[in-house]
């Protein structure tokens, strides 16, 4: 189940992986190195999980209930206040590039600290390995699609919509765990 959930609070990858495809000066390198410190940031936030499980005295499933679905819901509302500044994400500078591979590390690191929290005492290193490794072979997919010039007329709002929901719908998954529903 852990090992599911990976896979499924990884689709925004995809998403990002269409977004940097798109750009002209992003290479193909750029996303093999933001997804190598996005390894390092899963086992680090692996590893942070188990020492952060000690101190919380509430059930874990809601505390990342809660998180994913504001994670989520942030990510909708945030696409929908910044879509009038398109020219942001048209530029696709150097600095762009590091932003989103930043932003996409942390948020993979806290999705293996939830998922490691839920599955608490039961979680395996295969988490932050699975998270990492669905990161990457969804964004190195969609890069490549996007360089086909198949997905040039997906539009933006779409990939924020889809990754803003599967963190909600994750958020949902894990209180209903607890519910027993």
């Amino acid at each position: 189940m852990a090992i599911i959930s990976g896979l499924i609070v990884s689709i925004d990858a995809f998403f990002i992986g269409i977004s940097l495809g798109l750009q002209q000066r992003c290479k193909f390198l750029y996303l093999i190195i933001i997804n190598a410190v996005l390894l390092c940031l899963c086992i680090i936030g692996f590893f942070a999980a188990e020492v952060v499980y000690e101190f919380i005295n509430v059930d874990t499933d809601i505390i990342v209930g809660a998180a994913f679905i504001s994670l989520g819901t942030w990510y909708i509302l945030q696409w929908f206040f910044s879509r009038n500044s398109q020219q942001r994400h048209d530029t696709g500078g150097l600095g762009t590039i590091a932003l989103v591979g930043l932003v996409m590390s942390l948020e993979a690191m806290l999705i293996t600290m939830g998922i490691t929290l839920i599955f608490l005492p039961y979680s395996t290193f295969a988490i932050p390995v699975v998270v990492a490794g669905a990161h990457f072979g969804y964004s190195a997919f969609s890069f490549w699609l996007a360089r086909t010039k198949h997905v040039k007329r997906v539009p933006a709002a779409v990939g924020h919509i889809v990754s803003g929901c599967a963190l909600i719908i994750y958020g949902l998954m894990a209180i209903f765990v607890e519910f027993g529903v």
